[in-house]
């Protein structure tokens, strides 16, 4: 109460004008004539009113600062306020400590236990940051080290040294000012580098320190003198050779590393096959409604022949993906399994490769769900169902999100009983409620018998047969069980744990992609994000400059604008917001949309089921987000995810020219929606009175 009755009266005094630097300049002859006669007086007089006023966390410690350096120069200024700055930060340190830690301590217990576990393990670095780059104010900070833990000792000693480079500064720009004699001397050039030096200072101390947090955290390891290669990519799925491919570009030299095929799971079992399934089974059920379109005849399903279409069309695409086509591009490709042993090593079988960077491309796998009895039925995963001979009688389908319900669609139009459980209480959890109705209606047509928002207790063979026995007590007999639940990051086995790289299971990259080591960078599935195919060819594009060229200029990773495509039939796409999410997240929108029944070309081929919706910012034709859901979402996604990502509104797709009878018609039509709902009753009224004078 006294400290702040103190700083009441200060204030209302007008106490802190005495310290603005331009009062404070008015004194300084007379002061320093009387510090001539007087100095040891006048240094100490100084020192304590400088320790009184940072005790007090009173405004005005950088004015003095620079008086200091204008009245004692910069090697006297710079002692004087080295050493004040200290006592009175721990003064103003150790009086909030005795005022206020117990009853912050008691009220915040499990805050301030955790937070005083972080001070003691590195509370004196990060005090230390904190004083070279002061991201608040000192007097905050010391405030804040009173209520935690840290000795007084450590936070002397720390703030000393790490308030010093800032004293230096200030009190040397104090003393050029004190050299003023004329206003023509405000751009001499010793004092336009004294202000140089203090803007420059906050980035050349972040930049220091960067540096020595990097060198700290590797100093474990010895660094290499030489490298073989500029990167090592470790995986030679869609990340990693879209990372190989760009430094090869650059004339790095790469090595590529990969112990199974190359294309990953996009090309062996996972976007290629799938889509090869995909058309199969919609020319299924495109032959079974033949009369719609005036013809006749009936298609059998020939599920060996099917599946030989599959790997025929995964050998068609191999080779983009193959080695030759990379070795031609520079890139040395090694098959073998990789296990990083330093920030700058990697060990292939008997050979140890060094590298400037490294980045980690390994995927992820189909995660299995711990429930018992699952693994004694030898579950199909996306990545193993393609290694079926014959369509099962009934397959039974575990998880209700895009992968599940791509392939149960598809493996129910070739003819087989597909039953589809889910937990949650409906499909596609993570898009908008309608969604989730709308593919459970689209699965349900096509023959899918569907179960949301149920338990799986156990699998078992009953009489010979596998069975799932759900939470309610019901069973459901099949042959086969695919498990679509998930997918995790392939994390573990090649080094990862050793280097410390791992928290809680997760590798962690910041987002310019870098681990904890900066030498190591991550991309594609192996983050735990946005695991789609074009997510890791953009992760790709900046794992690969950062690693580089990171060390001249890095970027930073932008999926703000994000499209997702659901491959059913008809398809569901999305870019930006949903509508639950803008509720979650407090984003006020309107909604537009418009229905693809009314759309000639869904008409024409007999596809006429969906919907466009928009979300826009209210009264504006600012996009942020659209849903759609049709034959070709997934295409006409494409012009609202190019709006978004180059700030173009509803207002220019609807002047722009569109084909027609196209799909993508339908953008234009709900931006036209969009126009009629937001165009100013005034301006039609005066529009129709316009053209009633005209006709006389």
């Amino acid at each position: 109460m006294a400290i702040a009755a103190s700083l009441i009266v200060f204030v209302a005094m007008g106490g802190p004008r005495l310290l603005d630097w331009h009062a404070l300049a008015q004194y300084r002859s007379a002061w320093q004539g009387w510090l001539g006669v007087h100095p040891f007086l006048g240094a100490l007089s100084f020192f304590l009113v400088y320790v009184a006023v940072t005790s007090l966390s009173i405004p005005g410690g950088t004015a003095l600062t620079l008086v200091a350096g204008s009245l004692f120069g910069l090697l006297g200024g710079t002692v004087i306020v080295s050493f004040a700055s200290v006592v009175g930060a721990t003064l103003a340190m150790l009086t909030a400590r005795y005022l206020l830690r117990r009853v912050v301590e008691a009220r915040f217990a499990p805050l301030m236990e955790k937070l005083n576990e972080g001070i003691r393990r590195d509370g004196g670095r990060y005090l230390f940051g904190l004083r070279l780059v002061p991201v608040v104010p000192f007097f905050a900070i010391n405030v804040a080290m009173g209520l935690t833990q840290m000795p007084a000792r450590t936070f002397a000693w720390v703030s000393q040294i790490g308030m010093l480079p800032a004293t230096i500064i200030y009190v040397n720009a104090g003393s050029e000012l004190g050299s003023l004699q004329s206003a023509g001397d405000l751009l001499s050039g010793r004092l336009l580098m004294a202000f140089a030096a203090l803007a420059l200072l906050p980035f050349a101390v972040k930049a220091a320190q960067g540096w020595w947090d990097q060198r700290a955290l590797l100093r474990p390891w010895p660094r290499p003198r030489t490298a073989d290669y500029n990167l090592v990519v470790i995986g030679g799925g869609s990340a990693g050779l879209v990372t190989a491919y760009i430094a090869a570009a650059a004339k790095a030299r790469v090595a590529l590393i990969e112990h199974g095929e190359l294309g990953g799971d996009c090309l062996n079992t996972g976007c290629v096959p799938s889509k090869a399934l995909i058309r199969s089974a919609k020319l299924m059920k495109e032959a079974r409604y033949a009369e719609q379109f005036g013809l006749k005849g009936a298609l059998e399903a020939d599920f060996p022949a099917l599946m030989a279409r599959v790997r025929r069309v995964i050998a068609r695409v191999a080779p983009h993906d193959s080695a030759a086509r990379y070795q031609g591009l520079g890139v040395e490709v090694i098959r073998g399994s990789a296990r990083l042993t330093s920030p700058w090593t990697v060990a292939v079988g008997d050979r140890t490769l060094t590298t400037r960077r490294i980045v980690v491309a390994s995927g992820a796998e189909p995660a299995l769900p711990p429930i018992p009895g699952l693994e004694r039925m030898e579950p199909l995963t996306s990545e193993t169902v393609w290694s079926l001979a014959t369509l099962p009688r009934t397959l039974l389908v575990v998880g209700g999100g895009a992968i599940g319900c791509e392939l149960a669609q598809s493996f129910a139009r070739l003819g087989c009983r597909t039953v589809l459980l889910e937990a949650a209480p409906r499909l596609l959890a993570r898009e908008d409620e309608e969604v989730g109705k709308a593919m459970h209606s689209i699965l349900a047509a096509d023959g899918v018998e569907l179960q949301v928002g149920v338990d799986i207790d156990r699998f078992e063979r009953v009489d010979g047969q596998c069975t799932v026995f759900l939470g309610d007590g019901s069973a459901i007999p099949f042959d086969r069980v695919l498990v679509a639940a998930g997918r995790r990051p392939r994390v573990t086995g090649f080094g990862l744990e050793e280097l410390g790289l791992l928290e809680n299971g997760r590798l962690v990259v910041d987002r310019r992609l870098r681990t904890r080591l900066p030498s190591i960078l991550a991309a594609g599935d192996v983050i735990g994000e946005l695991q789609f195919t074009h997510a890791a060819g953009h992760y790709a594009w900046f794992a690969s400059i950062n690693a580089l060229f990171g060390n001249v200029k890095s970027w930073t990773v932008d999926v703000s604008v994000f499209p997702i495509v659901i491959y059913t039939d008809p398809e569901i796409a999305r870019v930006g917001l949903t509508e639950e999410e803008a509720h979650r997240k407090g984003v006020a929108f309107e909604v537009t949309t418009y229905d693809l029944g009314e759309l000639d070309r869904a008409i024409t081929d007999e596809a006429n089921q969906g919907l466009v919706k928009i979300l826009t910012a209210p009264g504006k034709d600012r996009i942020l987000g659209a849903t759609l859901i049709g034959a070709r979402a997934g295409d006409m996604l494409a012009e609202f995810t190019l709006a978004m990502k180059n700030g173009l509104g509803l207002n220019a797709i609807l002047r722009t020219i569109h084909p027609y009878p196209g799909w993508m018609e339908a953008n234009k039509a709900v931006a036209g929606e969009w126009r009629r709902a937001h165009t100013p009753a005034w301006a039609l009224s005066l529009s129709e009175r316009w053209l009633k004078w005209q006709r006389g």
